[in-house]
């Protein structure tokens, strides 16, 4: 897969884990990468990176060509959680730049872990990568083949699970706790879906003024990960 755009790409090459292939970088750049004691650096005019890129890659002058990194299950972050870990699990969500951006402020507010089922959730491209603004190479993104069965996991891992419903009655900051937390969001436009929120521990919402309609899903989450972060600290 190509990685592209300079915050993805620089934090690709720091990635010890990050198995590289291809650095392209226009006439501007200078950098060089080696990989298994080869340069694998090519400069290039921006024209024929727009030719080997997909269509539309907003690249800025830098592309990176890399293997998927490494799975991980859910057992992985259960077993390894501190007890204070915050990890979101994503019921469905479908547009990889909104996945990207939760990734993003997942990082920023020292998240475990990002959640996908396996099913309606986009694979890893260099779209979600670019939203993501080098988050991908730094917190692990974990798929599931169900979320019930998930949510079960997490709750015998002593995590305590808030699914975000606009509809419910309690404000996030009361249904928060300290303690290990998973915070469940669903999809771009149908919210939760109802199996996955009776499994929740809790709903709860963001106070909102009712004319301001709803939130798209990066933005409730960033607001959502900051109110379990400044509540975990109280």
């Amino acid at each position: 897969m190509w990685l592209y755009g300079a915050h993805a790409v620089e934090a690709a090459m720091a990635n010890p884990a990050r198995r590289k292939y291809r650095l392209l970088t226009t006439d501007d750049d200078k950098i060089q990468l080696d990989e298994d004691g080869k340069a694998i650096s090519e400069t290039m005019a921006r024209r024929d990176m727009d030719e080997i890129l997909p269509p539309g890659a907003v690249h800025q002058g830098i592309a990176l060509e890399v293997a998927p990194l490494a799975g991980m299950d859910i057992g992985d972050i259960t077993e390894e959680a501190a007890d204070d870990a915050l990890v979101i699990l994503l019921d469905q969500a479908s547009d990889p730049r909104n996945i990207g951006a939760v990734m993003r402020s997942a990082a920023a507010f020292g998240a475990s872990a990002i959640i996908l089922p396996d099913r309606h959730a986009p694979e890893v491209t260099g779209v979600l990568a670019k939203a993501a603004s080098g988050a991908l190479e730094k917190l692990p993104l974990v798929r599931v083949t169900n979320v019930a069965r998930t949510l079960a996991q997490l709750k015998d891992a002593d995590f305590w699970c808030i699914g975000l419903d606009g509809d419910a009655d309690a404000a996030l900051s009361s249904a928060a706790r300290a303690g290990r937390v998973a915070l469940i969001i669903g999809s771009e436009g149908r919210g939760l879906r109802r199996l996955t929120a009776e499994k929740c521990d809790a709903l709860a919402s963001i106070p909102m003024l009712p004319s301001a309609g709803s939130l798209n899903l990066s933005a409730a989450a960033a607001i959502a990960l900051y109110e379990l972060r400044r509540t975990d600290n109280h």
